[in-house]
Formats: C-alpha cells, sequence, structure tokens
C-alpha cells in the first residue's frame, strides 16, 4: 500500500505535532460540486453507493478540486438498515424514506443479521478501490451512523421533526429499543473494522440526532452504544471520530467513551471545549456551515475566529460544524481550505 504523502489529519487526531491544522469537510463528496452532479445525472444515489467505481470517483474529486486533506468514502449511514432486509428509497427533495419501518417487536424481528464484509461487500470494495486509487495523497475515512441515529430513521421511517415513533418506543417499550440498538451497535462496530481492514485510516461516528434526546436519555440511549462500537471495534492504530450534533451536555462523557477525536457543531465554542475536555481527545470543527455564503473575506474572517478560539498547539482538525450545504459555490470552499492551509501554521 502506497505510503501517506499527507498525514497531518491522522496526526492531528493522535494530537502529535502537525505544522499546521489539516481540514476536511463533512459531506465533501456532494451536490455543491459540478463533477459530482455530472456522476450524479446518470446515476442515482443508492446506485452510486453501490458502484465501487463511482463512490471512488466522487471520494476522490474534492481532493483533487478543492484540496482537502482527507477523503470521506462516498456511501450513506443507511445501507445498513437497508442490509438488514429495510426497503429504503433516496427521494430527491425529502431525503431517506423507509417503506417498512420498524416499530414493534414483530417488525425487529424480521430484522436480518447481516456480516458486514460479505452483506455490505461493495462498500469495502469502494475503499479499496479509493485506497488504491488515492495513491497515498491524503488519508481516507469511513464510518457509519450511531445506533441512535440509525434507531431514529429506522422507527420515524425517514427524517422526522418531532420523533413520536421512536420517542414513544423509547419511553413505553425501552427493552425492544435497547434490544435494537445492541443488535446495530454489534453490526456497527463488525462494519467498521471491516472498512479499517479494507483499507480505511480513520473512521467516525455520526450521531446526527443524539442532540434530540435528554442528558439522561443520550447516555442510556446513545453513549453507551457508541462506546460499544468503538470497544469492538477492530483496530491497530487508525483513530476514531465521534461526531454528536447538539449535545453540549455531554462532551466531558463523549470524551470518555474511547473516541479519539470528538467533532463539534458550530454551536460550540470551540476553545471552550478544549479547556473543559483538555488532553483526552483531539477536536474537530466547527465553522457554521451556512458562512460559506459570505464573501471571501468574510469566510476567512470566520475561519481565524475558529483557530484563534482554539489557540495554539495541535489536536485541532478544521471542518464545518456539519455537513456542507449543497448551494454552496466550490471556490467558497476552496477560499477556505486555501486559508486554512496558509495561515494556520503560526498557530503550531
Amino acid at each position: 500500500m502506497a505510503k501517506l504523502q499527507n498525514d497531518l489529519f491522522l496526526r492531528a487526531c493522535r494530537r502529535e505535532e502537525t505544522e499546521r491544522t489539516p481540514i476536511w469537510v463533512m459531506r465533501q463528496a456532494g451536490r455543491y460540486l459540478p463533477e459530482y452532479r455530472a456522476v450524479r445525472e446518470q446515476s442515482d444515489f443508492l446506485t452510486m453507493c453501490k458502484t465501487p467505481e463511482l463512490a471512488a470517483e466522487v471520494t476522490i474529486q474534492p481532493v483533487d478540486l478543492i484540496g482537502v486533506d482527507a477523503a470521506i468514502i462516498f456511501s450513506d449511514i443507511l445501507v445498513i438498515p437497508e442490509a438488514m432486509g429495510m426497503e429504503l428509497e433516496m427521494i430527491e427533495s425529502k431525503g431517506p424514506v423507509f417503506h417498512n419501518p420498524v416499530r414493534d417487536k414483530s417488525s425487529a424481528d424480521k430484522l436480518k443479521t447481516i456480516d458486514p464484509s460479505t452483506d455490505l461487500k461493495y462498500v469495502m470494495d469502494a475503499v479499496a478501490l479509493t485506497k488504491r486509487e488515492l495513491n497515498g495523497r491524503v488519508p481516507l475515512i469511513g464510518f457509519c451512523g450511531s445506533p441512535w441515529t440509525l434507531l431514529t430513521y429506522m422507527a420515524e421511517g425517514g427524517g422526522s421533526k418531532n420523533f413520536s415513533h421512536v420517542k414513544k418506543m423509547i419511553f413505553n417499550e425501552p427493552e425492544l429499543a435497547h434490544s435494537i440498538l445492541d443488535k446495530l451497535a454489534d453490526v456497527s462496530a463488525a462494519y467498521l473494522s471491516a472498512k479499517i481492514e479494507a483499507g480505511a485510516d480513520a473512521v467516525q461516528i455520526f450521531d446526527t440526532w443524539g442532540g434530540n434526546l435528554s442528558q439522561r436519555d443520550f447516555r442510556e440511549f446513545s453513549l453507551r452504544y457508541i462506546e460499544k462500537i468503538i470497544a469492538n471495534t477492530k483496530r491497530t492504530n487508525q483513530p476514531v471520530i465521534v461526531f454528536s450534533k447538539g449535545v453540549h451536555h455531554s462532551l466531558g462523557s463523549i470524551a470518555n467513551c474511547g473516541a479519539d477525536v470528538i467533532g463539534l457543531d458550530w454551536t460550540m465554542d470551540i476553545g471552550e471545549v478544549r479547556r473543559e475536555v483538555g488532553s483526552r481527545a483531539a477536536l474537530q470543527g466547527n465553522l457554521d456551515p451556512t458562512v460559506l455564503y459570505a464573501s471571501h473575506d468574510n469566510i476567512r474572517l470566520r475561519a481565524r475566529e475558529v483557530l484563534d478560539s482554539y489557540g495554539h498547539g495541535t489536536g485541532h482538525i478544521f471542518n464545518l460544524g456539519h455537513g456542507i450545504l449543497p448551494d454552496v459555490p466550490p471556490e467558497n470552499l476552496k477560499a477556505l481550505v486555501d486559508f486554512i492551509k496558509t495561515e494556520s501554521n503560526s498557530y503550531h
């Protein structure tokens, strides 16, 4: 396997010295890029996920076009429940829809036990192919959704405003919720392990809906299963990033869950979090994604505020506080990346 020419991201994850701050952004392989849209016009979203050559092509686009310091494999968190037997449809204007939601024991009993290395082999093939085609330029990140976030989509049948079905389950049938979450944690650990074996240099757990739980329920229904995934993921020195959106109240607990890096949304002050977390984990984030609608001067100003807030020293991976939005001009992201590459060395 080709030796990494740029390992800044991995060194920052491990809180080792770096000459500047590395940068990548969530959803960087996506609709804001005309080159991505050209590929997408030929294939639907799930076909792209399931075709290793297409997944590799769009994964590498932001490395070549924008100059980010890490690639993240093009896929979706919902491939796990789909492989377990749920009928998934990606509707352009609406997002993901499960036509057979899991809301009771009988529907939960229909979920298949899967082996990700065979049942999701197309993802592993995409990781291996991307790794080969990157040829050591930058590290490759694999990912999964947290069990709580997956269960939310599975119970709601898609996105939701009030999360009534999944909340009914945790309050009225907590044993059922725990049994599904436990199964999802086992599958997710095996899935991340298989991605690492296929060549992923780091993995991220997306807990998109963690912030919809109270502090008590977050620990019971989300964090304990994230901990289980981390404990059971087979890795040598590949870092694990945990991104729990909207979870201000449990950053100390997340820092103790086994994660090497904590991803932060844009509503947190990264400097304050650094003081709270100390040397327990590196931090990733956390520019407001909508800042990329601003002028280049304003983007640079806001980016410097994040760098200033974090302060000097290693352990910071620059990122947005959530995914890049599809109508952001690519040149605005390029301006951000170029700014971090040229200006962040003074913080090291």
